[in-house]
């Protein structure tokens, strides 16, 4: 197994007095593709909002190219090179499409990424770049996602429900560029919760089950019985 640019260690997450997620193990080798699949409300978006930096940790918890930063703000962590594309696409509504796109690029790291690079992908942004990004349609608004974690150059990036409530034909055209996107070394996690989508990119996968991982290994050798098993908590 390659080395891995990030791991969790005992991760625990908390809403409050709600523990979400229970002493999770994870190992993302560098420049794989890694799925996390579960049934809703199995603590994938948590697991992504605690790497990230959205909800607070014990530094050791998670460490990214062997820096404890379990406990870092998640300004500081897209500084490091880690970004999300979070759930529900989360763009700036009163800003244009390419404002929301520079924004990615705050975080000063440099790259490959620019907004040249990231119309190249996706041409129809760069026809709406001046347009509200309320304007865009729910696939466009995901291009915008993807494109304004582009722009911070990460060395690791986040997808969270990456064809939530996207039509069919717009979930393929998102599947077919993701390639050139993790392209170059990229490393990628990605939540998703096409079962068929997730495994079909992805080297490695691991599946959470009320918080806990109930299945992990290599997504070419995990069988359905497997997840199925995994899914509804009878671990295979």
């Amino acid at each position: 197994m390659p080395e891995a640019i990030l791991s969790a260690k005992g991760l625990e997450a908390y809403y409050g007095d709600f523990q979400a997620i229970y002493g999770i193990d994870l190992e993302v080798p560098e420049g794989e593709v890694i799925a996390i699949i579960g049934a809703n409300g199995a603590g994938k978006t948590t697991l992504l909002k605690s790497i990230s930096g959205l909800l607070p940790n014990e530094a050791a918890h998670v460490v990214f190219k062997g820096r404890p930063i379990g406990d870092l703000r998640a300004d500081q962590i897209a500084r490091l090179g880690i970004a999300l594309v979070p759930e529900g696409r989360q763009l700036f509504p009163s800003l244009s499409v390419e404002e929301n796109l520079m924004l990615g690029g705050e975080v000063g790291r440099d790259g490959p990424w620019s907004l040249d690079a990231v119309y190249d992908l996706f041409p129809i942004l760069r026809e709406r770049r001046h347009q509200p990004s309320t304007s865009l349609s729910g696939g466009q608004q995901q291009m915008a996602a993807i494109g304004r974690a582009l722009m911070a150059n990460p060395e690791l990036i986040l997808f969270d429900e990456i064809s939530l409530g996207l039509a069919p034909v717009v979930i393929k055209s998102i599947y077919e560029i993701l390639p050139e996107v993790v392209g170059e070394g990229m490393t990628a996690l990605i939540v998703e919760q096409d079962i068929t989508k997730a495994l079909s990119v992805s080297s490695r996968v691991y599946c959470l089950q009320e918080g806990r991982v109930s299945l992990s290994g290599r997504a070419d050798e995990v069988t359905r019985d497997q997840i199925t098993a995994a899914y509804f908590g009878a671990a295979a």
